[in-house]
């Protein structure tokens, strides 16, 4: 049902009263005013409580005049919509899209400029964003920045992580509002951090819970042409405020009309699950932009990886630059060193085994020349994106693997030299699909090129962007790793099949990542879309893999199963090594059945930063799976299995750590058992420190 109703205060500027949305259910409500002041005035309640309280809204411009008072309501207009839409991929078959909305038009006096701002209010949250018409009085603007405030109602707990313009891959920090200004520093030390804007500045999506029991997360929705947003806090009125990423030249965005700025959002519930099964970042993108989508498909991937990040291999072919050391531009003249990955018989090996085991794909890295003289140099070119290292035989693996069953997934590392990149990017996509290779994981490591440039500039938001529509034509996937962090554009372009920004498994080969992290990210990173976490160590002692390591994965194996479920993404990657998972072939079992796409997801139980149970029913199939993730406490818990079908009896195949698990001593201790059940089974089921479980669940016949 839809329904449209308009109020115009033409005639009258000025005296419009305050304007009140409340969401499809009755439980959100927002309400916008312009104050005495002419500052435009928003707050957000839940079933009456307050969530936001008032909040002003506006913007700093260059030009010495501001967005931010003597402001005049105009006009508004009331919409809403009840819609259900079917992603290419994801955790549910149909999406709905419930929502009521308010557009409010505004005059600022002095200037005459026009500024409208359009909420939606769902029952588990609100969106709202600036749009700025056609108009002769502003054209051409750059931000100073955005002053969009979030002003809490008390110091509620948060899980944040420093507001760096340069990276997402940080341990996050649980702590009151009023604690983050002491735990920064301790944060961007321990993270090695490369640009922070503010003692007290975290970056979105921030999750926090009030004292009351309410979950609030605060991020943003369709970020394009934009600089991405962090959060400024006061921590004496509790108030955040937006503060955009820089440019080179310091300035927040230059923007022409008529435009629109990414949705600023607030989710808010009484239940934790909600958080997480909530569609609002998704629904607040717009439709699919492609009319053809057959070419994107899901994808469980190996790769020539793991024993890089381990260095028990290397991703160069030679210890020397041969542009530089040996005056060479031809490999075949220089020395290899013996430990590259990327060589034609190693690859062969994955590709054997992921043909064996019904993989789809097998990633490659270090695969091509560059690779000696690729990081923290600021060199403009250092890729072509083209050129096999000698010892990679490009067309007959191609071959090799195309007999097998299998594709190669490409790596584009852009050293993030940009430009270079851009420079290369069409000739190779089309060596990709002259080869068959349909998807490509692409890494920005280092400082940027253009020099100045931020990773969350807008600058560089494009830029993303523009490889994902580019790729597009040529029908291939983008899996971009240190981009921005994603803000629900998989909906418009599902060939953004995942990205990492944010602190993935690689962690654990360095410092090591907290049994926490993981029931943390899906209510943070993940809320704005997939991530390529790249699960599935099984040996957590990595001096086994490189007797030089004295690193060691924070987790049990059954939790390693576990994270196939409760971290959603249609990208999945079996990150260790074939002779692992010959070794733990039982375990393996888990993660060669589990289903990337998915029909139906259940969140049962869950608590940010403690521990998540999720079930999902596979997509095309009747077959479910279940996995609880926990931190260093574990967790204990009656598995209630209603969400099956009524009417079918199930086998249950259960990965759960053993009785003596536990992540820092004993990590792969796990049971595999099985038993008979239906939706009326409860199971008794209790994750070790640092552990969790797995459940795969067949109809029976």
């Amino acid at each position: 049902m839809k329904f449209k109703a308009i109020i115009f205060g033409l005639l009258f500027p000025g005296i419009l009263a305050a304007e009140t949305l409340s969401s499809p259910g009755g439980i959100i409500d927002v309400t916008f005013d312009v104050n005495t002041d002419g500052v435009p005035v928003y707050s957000v309640a839940r079933l009456s409580e307050t969530v936001i309280k008032p909040s002003r809204m506006g913007f700093i411009l260059k030009d010495n005049t501001n967005l931010t008072e003597n402001f005049e309501l105009i006009g508004s207009v009331r919409d809403s919509l009840d819609e259900t839409w079917q992603p290419v991929w994801g955790e549910t078959a149909e999406v709905r899209n419930n929502y009521t909305e308010l557009l409010v038009s505004l005059r600022q006096k002095e200037t005459n400029r026009l500024m409208n701002i359009r909420f939606r209010a769902y029952d588990d949250g609100i969106g709202f964003r600036y749009e700025f018409p056609d108009q002769r009085q502003l054209i051409y603007f750059t931000l100073v920045d955005e002053r969009t405030e979030f002003v809490m109602t008390g110091d509620h707990i948060a899980w944040w992580i420093p507001g760096d313009y340069d990276t997402q891959e940080y341990s996050y920090t649980e702590s009151r509002l009023s604690e983050i200004r002491q735990h920064m520093e301790k944060s961007i030390t321990d993270n090695l951090s490369q640009t922070t804007f503010s003692p007290t500045g975290v970056q979105t999506s921030l999750q926090m819970k009030t004292d009351d029991g309410l979950y609030i997360n605060l991020h943003e929705a369709a970020l394009i042409d934009y600089s991405c947003m962090h959060l400024n806090l006061n921590d004496t009125t509790m108030t955040f405020t937006s503060w955009l990423t820089p440019d080179a030249l310091g300035d927040k965005g230059s923007l022409q009309t008529p435009c629109r700025t990414p949705w600023r959002t607030v989710m808010v519930s009484d239940n934790a699950c909600d958080i997480l099964a909530s569609k609002l970042i998704l629904n607040l993108n717009e439709p699919c932009a492609y009319d053809d989508v057959s070419w994107i498909k899901p994808v469980k991937y190996m790769g020539v990886w793991w024993d890089m990040i381990t260095n028990a291999k290397q991703w160069s072919y030679t210890w020397e630059t041969p542009s530089v050391k040996l005056g060479l531009t031809d490999y075949s003249k220089a020395t290899p060193h013996g430990k590259h990955g990327a060589t034609t018989e190693n690859v062969k090996r994955y590709i054997d085994f992921a043909s064996e085991h019904g993989f789809d794909q097998v990633l490659v890295e270090g695969w091509n020349i560059g690779w000696e003289d690729w990081h923290g140099k600021m060199k403009d070119y250092v890729f072509d994106f083209q050129t096999p290292y000698p010892d990679f035989d490009l067309v007959g693996l191609n071959d090799y693997a195309k007999n097998k069953g299998v594709r190669l997934m490409m790596h584009h590392e852009t050293s993030s030299a940009v430009t270079n990149y851009e420079r290369h990017m069409r000739d190779a996509y089309e060596l990709m699909q002259k080869y068959g290779y349909n998807s490509v994981k692409s890494g920005y490591v280092g400082n940027i090129q253009p020099k100045g440039e931020h990773h969350y500039s807008q600058w560089m938001v494009n830029h993303y962007l523009y490889a994902v529509k580019e790729a597009a034509k040529y029908h291939i996937m983008v899996n971009a790793h240190e981009a921005v962090r994603p803000t629900g554009l998989c909906r418009t372009y599902p060939n953004l099949i995942g990205n990492e920004s944010a602190r993935g498994t690689e962690y654990e080969a360095f410092e090591g990542n907290t049994p926490a992290h993981t029931t943390i990210l899906p209510f943070t990173r993940l809320q704005g879309g997939p991530m390529d976490y790249t699960p599935g160590i099984f040996e957590m002692d990595l001096s086994k893999v490189n007797p030089d390591s004295k690193s060691h994965v924070n987790s049990t194996l059954a939790k390693q199963l576990a994270l196939y479920v409760t971290m959603y993404s249609p990208l999945q990657m079996a990150a260790d090594s074939p002779e692992m998972y010959s070794k733990y072939s039982d375990a393996f079992q888990f993660i060669k059945e589990v289903a990337l796409d998915w029909s139906d997801s259940r969140y049962l139980d869950a608590e940010p930063g403690r521990y998540i149970v999720a079930a999902r029913k596979a997509k095309g199939s009747d077959e479910w799976f279940v996995g609880c993730t926990a931190n260093e406490d574990g967790h204990e818990s009656t598995l209630d299995l209603s969400f099956l079908d009524g009417d079918k009896k199930y086998e249950a195949t259960i990965y759960s750590d053993a009785d003596n698990a536990n992540y820092a001593t004993n990590p792969q201790a796990y049971v595999i058992s099985k038993k008979k059940v239906t939706a009326k089974t409860k199971l008794k089921m209790k994750a070790a420190p640092g552990g969790g479980y797995a459940i795969s669940l067949k109809p029976i016949k």
